[in-house]
C-alpha cells in the first residue's frame, strides 16, 4: 500500500484525539494492531476500517483507505483532500464559476443531446471530463472538509 505522506490511520486517530490505547479499546483490537496498521506493517481488514471510520469520525479515511487498497480505485476514486471547511467551499465554488463562465455547461449539452460524441467532439469533450473530475473532487473536498467544532 503507497504510503506517500503520514499514515492515513495515525492521522484519523490523532484528529479525532485518541491515544493507540484508547482506539484499540473502541475498535475492539490489540494495542499491536494499530502500531502495525500505522506503522505500515499490515492493512487493516475492511471490517476494521469500518470500525475507524465510526470510532475516528471520520468518512475521509474510508475513501483513502478504499484508494490506497486497490488500484482500480485510484482510478474510479477521486484523490479527495483534506481542507478546512472555508477553503474546501471556495475551491469547489471558483471550480463551479469557471466552468459556467467558460461556457462548459453549454458545450456539454451541444455534445450530448444526441448521444453521441464523434471524432470532431473527442477532444472538448476530454477536456470537460478533466473539468468534471476535478468538480468531483472539489465536491469531496467539502464534503468531507475539517469543520471548526463549535
Amino acid at each position: 500500500m503507497p504510503q506517500d505522506k503520514r499514515n492515513i490511520y495515525k492521522v484519523a486517530r490523532e484528529a479525532r484525539g485518541l491515544t493507540q490505547e484508547a482506539a484499540a479499546e473502541k475498535l475492539g483490537i490489540s494495542d499491536s494492531s494499530i502500531r502495525a496498521y500505522e506503522s505500515g506493517q499490515r492493512i487493516p481488514p475492511p471490517e476494521v476500517v469500518d470500525l475507524m471510520v465510526i470510532a475516528y469520525d471520520s468518512q475521509l479515511l474510508g475513501i483513502q483507505h478504499i484508494r490506497a487498497s486497490a488500484e482500480m480505485a485510484r482510478s474510479i476514486v477521486p484523490d479527495v483532500k483534506e481542507l478546512r471547511l472555508p477553503e474546501a467551499i471556495m475551491e469547489f465554488l471558483d471550480q463551479i464559476y469557471s466552468f459556467v463562465d467558460t461556457h462548459r455547461d453549454r458545450e456539454l449539452l451541444k455534445i450530448g443531446k444526441d448521444g453521441i460524441v464523434d471524432e470532431e467532439e473527442s477532444p472538448a469533450y476530454e477536456r470537460i471530463d478533466d473539468e468534471l473530475g476535478q468538480l468531483i473532487e472539489a465536491a469531496m473536498a467539502v464534503r468531507y472538509a475539517k469543520q471548526g467544532r463549535s
